[in-house]
């Protein structure tokens, strides 16, 4: 027992010198316990919508208004055709489009159904399914009140007809696998190449780096080579996966999404190189790890929409990488669109990649802290 206690004393001594680990064993709960609690919201709210109308009738503005009023749907985009509300869903900038008829207010007026057209974008299941019972919930409301003034309707005055996009029979696994993959590649890219830098700084391997020419660059290019080969490898991997075991479709370029992925690697293991600059121990490393992957599981649009989340924190996951991958393999995968839809997800991750890289490589010393 004297033994027990006096190597615990130790261990907190060393503790209480440690300064950065101790910072970090209460800051980083706080932080996230603060930001998640504000974050994470299942309740989707204000989904950007694009709208089509053909009618330009009373009875068309007071149904887009009930759509408004409700607090679920932003009217964002008004659009001339029916291809520009579907590039607009394809691209991401609208989860919704509504599409009114050129009859519509004359099949009211006459007491027949007015159909109305509500496109969804189901590759995220969450917003899909909310915007789902909510249009439906709307149109059945604005009927009611119309059966209320005229008694002489064949039907019900609004048709609400819902259609999907993508992944119409709401299968969770087509939306959660590709996801799965941003995961685990930012698991690998992330917490093993932090951990595994620091792990060879503190064994001391690094010294034999200490009497060579090779450059800063050049060396921080031999370390996360390897793990280059590990991602796409683990993607492939994910991939075969997904579609042997779970059917998931591949609707797009494959040759694109292995392309477009290597900027998300290379974003991530920037992000792993940084900290594996700033840890001095494989502990402090793994809890500036977990700093980044957790707020990339939940602020990134993986387990949580992020159309329901308050603007700051929403803002806040502009600057995590997984947050515009996720677009990337969602929308090849499922969508089947390419690289003209995704140039602004691209172009974040390469400022991500060089920004992130430059830094890191400024840091990388040849000499042991």
């Amino acid at each position: 027992m004297h033994r027990i206690m006096a190597l615990l004393r130790k261990e907190f001594i060393q503790m209480r010198r440690d300064k950065m680990t101790l910072g970090l064993v209460f800051v980083i709960p706080l932080v996230q316990l603060l930001l998640f609690g504000y974050a994470i919201q299942t309740e989707v709210k204000h989904i950007s919508t694009v709208v089509f109308d053909q009618s330009l009738s009373s009875e068309s503005r007071s149904l887009l208004d009930s759509f408004t009023s409700s607090g679920y749907f932003d009217i964002k985009y008004v659009v001339d055709s029916y291809s520009e509300v579907n590039q607009m869903i394809d691209n991401g900038k609208a989860k919704a489009g509504i599409v009114f008829p050129p009859e519509f207010s004359d099949n009211i007026n006459k007491g027949i159904p007015a159909q109305v057209q509500v496109l969804v974008d189901a590759s995220d299941n969450m917003v899909a399914n909310q915007a789902i019972a909510i249009a439906n919930s709307i149109g059945l409301l604005k009927s009611q009140e119309i059966i209320a003034k005229k008694v002489k309707m064949t039907g019900l005055p609004y048709d609400i007809r819902v259609r999907p996009l993508y992944n119409p029979d709401g299968i969770t696994a087509y939306y959660m696998v590709p996801a799965i993959l941003g995961i685990v590649v930012t698991m690998t890219m992330v917490l093993l190449t932090s951990i595994a830098i620091v792990r060879e700084r503190e064994k001391g391997t690094l010294e034999q780096l200490l009497v060579t020419p090779i450059k800063p660059l050049e060396l921080m290019i031999g370390k996360i080579a390897p793990y280059i080969v590990m991602g796409y490898a683990q993607i492939t991997v994910a991939l075969f996966i997904g579609v042997l075991v779970f059917n998931v479709p591949i609707r797009g370029s494959l040759l694109e999404l292995y392309g477009l992925t290597l900027f998300f690697i290379t974003a991530s293991l920037g992000l792993g190189i940084l900290i594996s600059n700033i840890a001095k121990t494989q502990m402090q490393a793994m809890q500036m790890g977990f700093f980044v992957f957790l707020p990339s599981i939940m602020l990134s649009g993986f387990m949580f929409p992020r159309d329901a989340m308050p603007r700051f924190i929403y803002y806040i996951g502009n600057f995590i990488p997984l947050t515009y991958y996720l677009d990337i393999i969602r929308g090849i995968v499922l969508k089947g669109i390419g690289f003209s839809y995704l140039m602004g997800q691209v172009a974040s991750l390469l400022v991500f990649s060089i920004v992130l890289l430059a830094v890191s490589a400024l840091k990388f010393k040849k000499k042991i802290a």
